[in-house]
């Protein structure tokens, strides 16, 4: 998929998991409820990514296809419209799906790592995250240089294998805090709710995948940016109208 290829996706990949990671090493003082903000700060920045990863990654696709003539060679030949935006949204939902899985690892990460004011910043495993994704920054390098790979298809594969390896060692540690902190395990939760955003990401896709065959990149995003908002206050907005159906079928 030559959306793997754009060095901005596995850009906005690894910046946002060491994001997340990095919200569960820093102290909030939330009085006890430390962990439930660094989950819901995870997710949100979960969110914000998958908006801008699916209007860049489909302006990219095929706004500047369209632009270059690319799209226009592709089409003269025995190929439909239907099929070419088709195929263009399946490789775009599977690279969302790649985006997803590593920003949920480094959620549930957090999730092990996150620590209340009795506790402390877990280091170890935040430098053994962080040691993974330059890890495979450098193995990348490598082979793009002794063995003429593309280096951001490559990152992008070795950063989903050692941040899954990075996963189980984080999650096979004990953790060592005060007597006073409460226990904080692995936030199992955490995959159906990535699941639910990424479903979120599918409906985004679409939308930034239609908008991308005549706007560009900023366009697209204020649409999709809107329609975002709007889910985001769909309660607000038609929960008013939606209450009387509910409380004529109670459960």
């Amino acid at each position: 998929m030559e959306l793997l290829r754009q060095p901005v996706f596995l850009l906005l990949m690894t910046s946002s998991s060491v994001f997340a990671v990095f919200l569960a090493s820093t102290p909030y003082f939330g009085f006890g409820d430390d962990p439930k903000l660094v989950k819901d700060s995870v997710l949100a920045t979960l969110l914000l990514v998958g908006l801008f990863g699916a209007v860049i990654s489909a302006s990219s696709s095929v706004a500047n296809e369209i632009r270059t003539g690319t799209a226009l060679a592709v089409l003269s030949k025995p190929v439909g419209r239907v099929v070419f935006l088709l195929a263009k949204y399946t490789g775009l939902a599977l690279t969302l799906m790649v985006l997803t899985y590593v920003n949920l690892v480094s959620a549930l990460v957090a999730s092990k790592i996150s620590f209340t004011a009795y506790g402390e910043a877990n280091k170890t495993a935040f430098f053994i995250f962080t040691g993974s994704v330059a890890l495979a920054y450098l193995v990348a390098g490598f082979t793009n240089y002794f063995l003429n790979r593309t280096f951001t298809s490559d990152a992008v594969s070795f950063v989903v294998l050692f941040t899954t390896i990075a996963f189980m060692i984080i999650a096979n540690m004990e953790k060592n805090g005060s007597m006073f902190e409460e226990h904080i395990d692995i936030d199992w939760r955490l995959i159906p709710a990535g699941l639910l955003i990424l479903c979120a990401f599918l409906v985004l896709a679409g939308l930034a995948l239609v908008c991308s065959t005549r706007l560009e990149i900023i366009p697209t995003l204020t649409i999709c940016s809107l329609l975002f908002l709007m889910g985001l206050m769909s309660d607000y907005l038609f929960g008013r109208w939606a209450e009387p159906a509910w409380v004529a079928f109670p459960s």
